[in-house]
């Protein structure tokens, strides 16, 4: 079992000690949840990567990576590739672990590349990231000098990828739990940024998840939302009928003006919108590493501007805000 104790340890007497006195059942709960039952053949992998010590770590470069070709011999190589397989699918990334190229589902560096000149600087700030994936966005919040990144989501697939990733790059003050917005303990008030990138539209409630991710920030602190958009004007706003891309859990799809007004209505002030644009089948795609249907599957054959569902393709929107 994955040791979060060092985690307690730095959130009590803190701020986050509601969360430090929550954390341990809830971890309990969620990683003996049944409806996992992969998850002893995840840890089971991960206990098996080989002990190589990190070198050459580059959480800036937009494959997150340590070490190279060089950097372990070859047998070495092949039992961390071995066992990196055994956590697919990888969906969030790209990694470069000793020279084994994770080819993840998502570009996220694009992403990344996105928003990173318009959010508030992250250096000693403590950060959560909503719907984190398998924790590259967490890293590269350390890599720009965050003093504490806690990522949230509840598959534990995400949290031993995390987990495997850290095995090799080290120790930079960055958690992924197995939990959602709702495991946060109410009205916390203590994260100086907070982010929740492809989450809104998966929530039947969005204005009560935007009220949710208020509640995590201190006074003062930023939001950076993610999500995806239509085009419209004020009050527009997409609900599919039943999937939206493939997808069973997209409940609402608001255009750019609509998303302000649910902002401004949720209690954030100083919103702005820092990026809208249409998402391609190079961002999100088949890999060796995932593989399973991806973006070009979802897309209508003959018009790729619409879903096979026949609603506009995907478009997404990123907006930061501060919580007065």
């Amino acid at each position: 079992m994955i040791d979060f104790a060092p985690l307690y340890q730095r959130l009590s007497g803190t701020g986050l000690e509601p969360l430090a006195q929550a954390l341990p059942n809830l971890i309990e709960q969620q990683f003996s949840d049944k409806r996992h039952g992969d998850l002893p053949r995840w840890l089971s992998a991960l206990e098996s990567l080989p002990a190589v010590e990190p070198c050459n770590v580059d959480l800036n470069a937009d494959a997150i990576t340590v070490g190279n070709d060089n950097s372990c011999p070859d047998a070495t190589r092949q039992e961390i590739k071995t066992g990196l397989r055994k956590l697919m699918p990888w969906r969030k990334g790209p990694f470069s672990i000793h020279g084994i190229e994770i080819d993840t589902e998502w570009r996220s560096d694009w992403k990344w590349n996105r928003l990173k000149h318009h959010i508030q600087p992250l250096a000693g700030r403590t950060v959560l990231d909503v719907g984190c994936g398998s924790g590259y966005h967490c890293l590269r919040m350390a890599g720009v000098g965050a003093e504490l990144v806690i990522g949230i989501d509840p598959s534990p697939l995400f949290v031993v990828q995390h987990q495997a990733i850290k095995h090799f790059v080290g120790e930079y003050n960055t958690y992924v739990l197995p939990l959602g917005i709702q495991h946060m303990p109410a009205r916390l008030n203590a994260f100086d940024t907070v982010f929740s990138m492809g989450v809104l539209y998966h929530r039947r409630s969005p204005l009560d998840h935007l009220i949710e991710l208020r509640d995590c920030l201190r006074p003062g602190g930023e939001l950076v939302l993610e999500t995806l958009v239509i085009e419209g004007q004020p009050g527009a706003t997409l609900m599919p009928e039943a999937r939206y891309a493939k997808m069973r859990n997209v409940w609402f799809i608001p255009s750019c003006p609509t998303l302000e007004l649910w902002l401004k209505r949720s209690g954030f002030e100083n919103i702005k919108l820092v990026d809208e644009s249409s998402t391609g089948i190079e961002e999100q795609r088949t890999t060796a590493w995932m593989q399973y249907e991806s973006l070009a599957d979802f897309l209508n054959p003959n018009d790729n501007r619409l879903t096979v569902e026949g609603y506009p393709a995907p478009r997404r929107a990123i907006f930061t805000a501060t919580r007065p």
